[in-house]
C-alpha cells in the first residue's frame, strides 16, 4: 500500500461538522469509538491498493479532513466485504462509513477524475431509477464516454464477439409501470426521512436521478 504520510495539515482544511454529519447517519454512529488499532487496515484485502488504510480514512473523518477523505481513492476500492466490520473490536460499521463517504462525493462532485466506480454508480443508479432495469452494454458504454473513453478501443473483439452471439442489446431495457416504481423510491426517501427527524439525526441526501 503506498500509504501517504509526512503531509502537514493545517487547522483550515478542517470542517468540523464533517464527522457529527456522518456519525449521524444510521449506520454510522460508532465512528468516533475509534482506538486506531489498525485492524482494519490488517484484514482489509484491498489495502495495499489504497492511498490511505481503511484506519487512517477514519481518523481523517473524524479530524475533519472532509476534502481529502472525498478525494481519496480508498473509499471507492472498498470491496464491501464487511471483513472490517467483523473483526473490528469496538463493533463499528466501517463499510457503512465508507458507503456514506461514496455517498457524499458523489453528491459534492469531489471524486478523482476519471476514476470510472463513481461514474458507474451513478449511472447505474439513475439508469434503475427512470427505466427499473439496468442495460449492462449501455451502462458500460456510458461509463467509458465519461471516463476513459479510449479504454474502450481495447475491447473492441468482445464487444463483436457479444454483438455476433446476440448478448449485446441494442435497445434500452424497460419495466412496466415506472410511475409505480417511482412512487415506492419516493415512499422510501420519505420514510427514511422522517425516521432520521424523528430521532433528531440530521437527514442525508440519497443519490437521485440526475443529481449534482
Amino acid at each position: 500500500m503506498k500509504t501517504k504520510i509526512g503531509t502537514v495539515q493545517y487547522e483550515s482544511e478542517r470542517v468540523e461538522a464533517f464527522a457529527d454529519e456522518i456519525r449521524n447517519v444510521p449506520g454510522c454512529e460508532e465512528l468516533r469509538s475509534c482506538i486506531q488499532c489498525g485492524t482494519c487496515s490488517g484484514v482489509c484485502p484491498l489495502s495495499i491498493y489504497m492511498d490511505y488504510s481503511p484506519r487512517q480514512i477514519i481518523g481523517m473523518v473524524r479530524s475533519g479532513l472532509k476534502d481529502k477523505v472525498l478525494r481519496s481513492r480508498t473509499i471507492w476500492l472498498c470491496a464491501s466485504c464487511y471483513a472490517c466490520a467483523v473483526e473490528c473490536p469496538k463493533k463499528i460499521r466501517i463499510t457503512d462509513i465508507m458507503y456514506q463517504l461514496k455517498q457524499r462525493a458523489i453528491r459534492e462532485r469531489i471524486y478523482p477524475r476519471f476514476f470510472p466506480i463513481p461514474v458507474l454508480a451513478q449511472e447505474f443508479n439513475k439508469m434503475a431509477r427512470s427505466r427499473g432495469r439496468v442495460t449492462e452494454n449501455v451502462l458500460a458504454a456510458v461509463m467509458f464516454l465519461k471516463t476513459t473513453w479510449w479504454s474502450a478501443f481495447g475491447m473492441w473483439r468482445l464487444g463483436l464477439g457479444l454483438v455476433m452471439r446476440g448478448r449485446f442489446p441494442f435497445h434500452l431495457e424497460s419495466i412496466k409501470r415506472k410511475d409505480e416504481l417511482k412512487r415506492m423510491l419516493k415512499t422510501v426517501d420519505d420514510v427514511t426521512s422522517n425516521t432520521l427527524h424523528a430521532s433528531g439525526r440530521r437527514p442525508f441526501k440519497p443519490i437521485r436521478e440526475g443529481s449534482k
